[in-house]
């Protein structure tokens, strides 16, 4: 099994906030999902596996993500005021928590079409 890869993103930023691009244009023709995630804080997202497709998420900071990879939890900060993108390949749980004031903003792409009749398998590794 692969492990997830992790890398910060450069950010354009002024006074108005910030601005990231999370896939560049080989990256986002891959893709066959993408959904935003708007997490109140201290609430948890996640805490599954795909059993295919490989998932990109943009996470923006404060917040920890937490990854089992063969077998073994990896946690990562995300600072606040950054954008990191992780590439999770299939079979690797993952899962993420905000831990700022405000709202954790992730924006995620799939390489699979989202199926309700075949969800994520559930994997609680951040409760």
């Amino acid at each position: 099994m692969s492990s997830a890869t992790v890398e910060p993103l450069s950010l354009m930023q002024d006074a108005r906030g910030l601005l990231f691009e999370p896939l560049d244009a080989a990256g986002l023709a891959a893709q066959r999902n993408t959904h935003v995630v708007i997490t109140a804080p201290g609430f948890v997202r996640g805490n599954h596996r795909h059993v295919s497709g490989t998932e990109v998420a943009v996470v923006v900071g404060p917040a920890l993500v937490r990854l089992r990879e063969q077998g073994a939890l990896r946690d990562v900060e995300v600072p606040a005021g950054q954008a990191w993108r992780f590439t999770i390949p299939a079979g690797v749980s993952h899962a993420y928590r905000g831990h700022g004031p405000g709202p954790m903003v992730m924006v995620a792409f799939n390489t699979e079409v989202h199926d309700p009749a075949r969800p994520p398998i559930r994997d609680v590794i951040l409760p």
